[in-house]
């Protein structure tokens, strides 16, 4: 075997191993963390004072999140992925939401050489003929289209100019702006838009540091609650009247703009939900938003969820798992999820099949509630998404006209009710 062939040969091997590699070396730097909490978990129980306890859990907790950190940067991709999903405040401990946030939008950044080379091929044009300025330093990196997962930007573009149509078909006023695509500017690896001015969501305490407002007061209370309801709006609409959603909203892909304005960010990830899901998800937001049990075994049986219980009162357990798992309130004095507490519903049930669809809305419900704890607001978005369910049967047949008077009418009884007693 010549010089030639066995070069060639140790890069087919290569890459033929390199998908182990990386999972070894997840497990064996997984398994140093979870070990180096063990460890940590024996020396801390001969400290009986309880404020050095915390002060202990806090620096283990700094410290995990660094190797944490540096693990999933180092192996990319889906890792950096992993990492936006658990770092949420509701999840993960402080530490680590400090340190996992920084990669939502920082993923190691393409050599500028190669990014002009891929638009040159792709617009057959120099740089310099294609835009007035094109800037060095990016705003932000994606993790998953420089590995290759997002293969055709042209998809992405069909589907930013599906929901931005969705959205302004739907609303007098968009509640999230979607950047418009510059059509003439799209191939299968290049995709060129709008851009939109603003801070990401993550900033947005420093911001309101920076222009002195009081972080705790009604302007930025107001604020907050505007941009919770226009991104609980928007994910509603999609999910519950379209099916068609925009499938990654971490925080990275958030702006704040003007007057608490939202812009909603990168399309690579959609997901297009079938009828007979999208109306049986709507079927268990009521039943969650109406604290109804029963309609909560019903719709998981509809949706294709199955269960297996390890609890005497099924029912009502059931109804709290689905308020865990599809809600983004927490109950009253809870500041973070222990999903694997005893206590915890999702211990008392196992769930050995999960449609693949669902996991999408799942994931847009716990980081909708991630922002939440992170803004501090405290809210149900199945109570907000409720009349938005309604709609959707009824336009499906599956809700009688009279059936929506009657439970609109009721609801408006008890806020009728439920103020005077307050005002009393």
């Amino acid at each position: 075997m010549d010089c030639l062939d066995l070069n060639e040969f140790q890069k087919k091997l290569s890459t033929h191993f390199r998908p182990w590699q990386r999972s070894i070396q997840f497990w064996l730097r997984a398994t140093d963390i979870y070990t180096g909490y063990k460890v940590f978990q024996l020396r801390v129980s001969f400290e009986k004072d309880v404020r050095k306890q915390e002060a202990m859990w806090e620096r283990q907790h700094e410290f995990a999140a660094d190797k944490l950190f540096h693990m999933c940067s180092d192996l990319g991709g889906f890792f950096l992925k992993v990492a936006q999903v658990i770092g949420k405040p509701d999840l993960a401990p402080a530490a680590w939401v400090r340190r996992l946030v920084t990669l939502c939008d920082q993923a190691p950044a393409t050599p500028l050489d190669v990014i002009q080379a891929v638009l040159e091929n792709e617009l057959g044009q120099c740089v310099d003929e294609l835009f007035e300025r094109f800037d060095a330093d990016p705003i932000g990196s994606a993790s998953i289209a420089q590995i290759g997962f997002e293969f055709d930007f042209k998809r992405e573009a069909d589907a930013m100019e599906r929901i931005k149509r969705f959205m302004l078909e739907n609303n007098k006023k968009a509640p999230v702006m979607v950047p418009r695509v510059m059509r003439d500017m799209v191939t299968r690896r290049v995709l060129v838009m709008e851009y939109i001015d603003g801070i990401p969501i993550l900033k947005l305490g420093d911001e309101i540091d920076k222009r002195g407002i009081n972080p705790r007061g009604m302007i930025a209370t107001a604020a907050k609650q505007n941009i919770l309801k226009s991104l609980t709006l928007a994910y509603g609409q999609m999910i519950l009247k379209s099916g068609f959603f925009h499938a990654d909203p971490h925080p990275g892909n958030i702006l704040i703009c003007k007057g608490s304005e939202v812009a909603l960010l990168d399309y690579g990830q959609v997901k297009d939900l079938p009828d007979n899901l999208r109306l049986g998800y709507a079927n268990l937001v009521l039943a969650i938003a109406d604290n109804d049990s029963l309609r909560v075994s019903k719709s998981y049986r509809e949706l294709g969820i199955d269960t297996l219980s390890k609890c005497d009162d099924e029912q009502k357990e059931m109804l709290k798992l689905a308020q865990t798992m599809f809600d983004t309130k927490l109950p009253p004095g809870v500041t973070m999820l222990q999903p694997f507490s005893d206590e915890s519903s999702i211990k008392k049930f196992s769930v050995p099949v999960f449609p693949e669809e669902l996991f999408s809305i799942l994931r847009t419900v716990h980081i909708l509630r991630g922002l939440s704890v992170g803004l501090g607001i405290n809210y149900s978005c199945a109570e907000q998404w409720r009349p938005i369910a309604e709609e959707a049967l009824y336009l499906a047949g599956r809700l009688k006209g009279e059936d929506l008077k009657t439970k609109r009418r009721r609801r408006g009884l008890f806020r009728r009710v439920f103020g005077r007693v307050v005002a009393l």
